[in-house]
Order: C-alpha cells, then structure tokens, then sequence
C-alpha cells in the first residue's frame, strides 16, 4: 500500500489579507512534510471558476513547486483536462516533460475531461464530445512522447510531422493514469492500460467490484502508451490524532466542509444530460452527505481515515484486502483545521501508521511495482 496526498486547493472567503497566497504556501509546507515522512506521492487537480471548491487552475506550476522543494516525492497531476478548449494536446506534452525533467523522473500523469458544467460552460466546450477527445490525447500524447517527429489529423486536433520537445526524463515516459468520477470509467481506464484514478468516496463493497472489474480487464488490454500501469488507487480524508473522539471529530469538520463544497458544485448531468456524463458521481455522494448535516456529531463512516492512528490502520487494512494500491488523502478544506494541526496529523501518520504497510505489500502488488518502474525508468 502507497500513500499520496491530494490538492483541491480550496480557498474560503474572504479573498483578502493574501489568503491565496497564504493557502499555497500553507500546502507547500504539508507537501515538505509529507515527503520527509514518507508519503509517495502528491497530487493537484485541474479545475477552473469553482470559487472556494478549488483554485488550483494551473496545477503544472503547484507541482513544478513541489518538486523543487522535495527529494523523494512523486508529482502527480490529477488530473490533466484532456478538451481541447483547456489544453492543446501538444502543450499538455511539452509541459508535462519539462516537469519530469525538473522532478528528476518523478512524474505521474493523470488525464480526466472535466465534470461540471461551471468548468465547461466556462470554456465553451461541448459536454458531448469530451469523452471523445479525451480517447484522443491519452493515445496522442504517448506517440508524442516517444517519437522523434510525430503528426496526427483526428477529430480533437491536428498537426503536421514536428518534433514535439522535450522528451520526458523517465523512459519510455511518465506512467498514466485515468480519473474515475463515474462507473464505467475503470474498465476505460483498464482497456487503455491505464492506472485508475479514483476520485470518489465510495465503501468497501463498490470499490472492491471496480477492482475486480479493472483487474479483469487490464489483463487484455491495448495500452496507449508504451507500458501498462496497472495500479488503482483512491481517495480519502486523513485527519490522525492520538485520541481517537478528537481524532474523529476534527476529521468530521473536515469531510463535512469538503461536502459542503462539493454539494454547490453543478455537475453537467443536471444541466447539459447526455450519455458521456451517465452519472454525477462524487457530486451526487457529496450532495447527500452534506444533507446529513455532515461535522455534527462524531461518528466516522466506513473507510474513512479520520481518528487514532490504531483506528485508520484498521481500515487501511479493509482498503488494502479490497484490492486497492494506493490511497490518497485530503488534507483540508476551507482552511478548516489549523495549520499546525495538519502538519501534526501528517507526522504522526508517518510514525505510527506508514510503517505497518512499508513491508506488508502482497505479491502481486510488488510484481505491478517492479513491472511498472521497468516500464517507466523509474
């Protein structure tokens, strides 16, 4: 089992006394922090007018950051909008090699095409038609990666034969990944050879299916890029306190500020329905946590990482029998729990919890390790 940690970057208001600035920073500090106790990984979102949700619209920049101020850590984005009203394909290629080269080979590139109708409706891009043009970067951007001159007339994009520069540090490029936001999008994602991304905070017995499903797959797969990555990871909260009612109650101030957030979100579903978006997924479980009144009283849900580190080793342990790779956490949202708090939490999870996993790993999991960093260059 792996460890990341993962970045809206949200902002409550008022936007005033540098409070963005003050939240960056307050982020690059946990980043150090995590990458001097272990954790494997750091993940940033892409999102674009989601006003206190996220400002992290240009999260190439955030994670060039990370990586500057870090050793071991891997930078991952979480993910790249793949419509081509966000970003150009070549961009998007241009700018994820310098950032490997810059990381020193630590890149992990996460794709996805965006799920609300804020972000889209902002762009002006065709909710229809970005499942499609998604397909068409994911197996673009490796041929640009890996070819000396490469050209392409699709749907998404044309180009004519050019040397698309530089070429990623790992070799034959950064490993890839899929955001899953809605079913179905594991078996996308296991079909191209992809790592699936998950973004949703579901239980046990969901995610042990989407594992399954995945793994079933992969195992057929046509990869788009030069490897198969197969790794599934997921998201979560993280809030570890040595008493287990605090632990859980600052935590649930945590998953409920998220929620409340997540719940003022417009999913395209329920302005623009069509068959790309058959489902709202993380919008539609935040909405219905948020109706809970979400942060009164202190009862932890299934899975959640939130309590005494005895308790989240517990249900890390339920996570790792489901099947899943990698979690990553959520630190805060709207700046609820102070920062020292946070950095407190991140140490104590280093010390206390991370070392019953570091050698625990099943068999097949190292094997998708090994096979992964061959592939990579890692």
């Amino acid at each position: 089992m792996r460890f990341g940690i993962f970045y809206e970057i949200s902002v409550p208001r008022p936007w005033e006394d540098d409070i963005e600035h003050t939240v960056y920073h307050r982020c690059l500090e946990q980043v150090r922090v995590a990458d001097e106790v272990g954790f494997h990984s750091v993940w940033a979102v892409e999102h674009h007018f989601l006003e206190e949700y996220s400002h992290c619209s240009a999260p190439e920049l955030f994670l060039t950051a990370c990586a500057m101020q870090t050793k071991q850590i891997r930078v991952g984005h979480g993910i790249v909008v793949c419509v081509p009203q966000f970003n150009h394909p070549i961009r998007a290629a241009e700018r994820a090699a310098v950032l490997d080269i810059l990381s020193d080979g630590r890149l992990e590139f996460g794709t996805g095409r965006s799920a609300t109708w804020t972000e889209l409706g902002g762009m002006d891009a065709n909710p229809d038609e970005t499942k499609e043009t998604w397909d068409e970067y994911t197996r673009t951007i490796p041929q640009m990666w890996t070819n000396e001159r490469y050209g392409y007339e699709g749907r998404a994009f044309r180009m004519p034969t050019r040397a698309v520069l530089p070429k990623p540090y790992q070799k034959p490029h950064p490993p890839m990944w899929v955001a899953v936001s809605s079913p179905g999008t594991e078996t996308d994602a296991a079909e191209r050879g992809m790592g699936s991304l998950g973004l949703t905070f579901g239980g046990f017995a969901e995610q042990e299916q989407k594992v399954n499903a995945y793994r079933r797959r992969i195992q057929d797969c046509e990869p788009v890029g030069a490897f198969v990555n197969e790794n599934v990871a997921t998201v979560n909260f993280l809030y570890c306190h040595p008493d287990n009612e605090v632990g859980v109650q600052t935590g649930s101030r945590l998953t409920g500020s998220f929620a409340y957030l997540a719940a003022l979100l417009l999913p395209v579903r329920e302005v623009h329905p069509t068959r790309s978006y058959p489902n709202p997924g993380l919008l539609a479980a935040s909405r219905q946590q948020a109706a809970q009144n979400p942060g009164e009283g202190a009862s932890a849900p299934e899975g959640v990482c939130i309590g005494n580190p005895d308790r989240l080793i517990e249900e890390i342990k339920k996570w790792e029998a489901c099947g899943v790779d990698q979690i990553n956490f959520l630190l805060n949202a709207l700046e609820t729990i102070p920062q020292e708090q946070v950095l407190d939490s991140l140490r104590l999870f280093g010390e206390e919890v991370m070392p019953h996993f570091r050698d625990d790993a099943a068999p097949a999991a190292a094997e998708r390790e090994l096979a992964g960093a061959a592939g990579s260059g890692d």
